[in-house]
């Protein structure tokens, strides 16, 4: 059995999340929530309360037993991109593109 907590349209770049998700993949519930807290990275937070909702979404809605979770599967694919402008010397423009995340953290039991 398995429960699933998505983040959707998270404003930050895919790659910066998958730094902090490559940490806590295949880790126990505890030790992930350890190690984001006490990692200095701005996509701890919001991965963080992802966490907390899917080992909610664990206990309350299929019964599993909190003590023998683990992060089983955790991805992120990448949200539509904001693009805005610039403003640059003579009269130019530079694109600036603002990324976002489409975050998926599953939690399974341990046999």
């Amino acid at each position: 059995m398995e429960a699933k907590a998505y983040l959707k349209y998270a404003r930050i770049s895919p790659r910066k999340v998958s730094i902090v998700l490559d940490l806590i993949r295949g880790k126990d519930v505890a030790t992930a929530m350890a190690i984001l807290k006490n990692t200095n990275k701005i996509a701890c937070e919001s991965l963080e309360k992802l966490l907390a909702s899917a080992v909610a979404n664990a206990e309350n809605n299929f019964g599993m037993d909190v003590s023998k979770l683990y992060v089983s599967t955790c991805f992120v694919t990448p949200g539509p991109t904001l693009k805005r402008i610039m403003p640059r010397a003579q009269g130019r423009a530079y694109r600036i593109f603002k990324r976002t995340s489409h975050v998926t953290m599953v939690v399974s039991e341990k046999e």
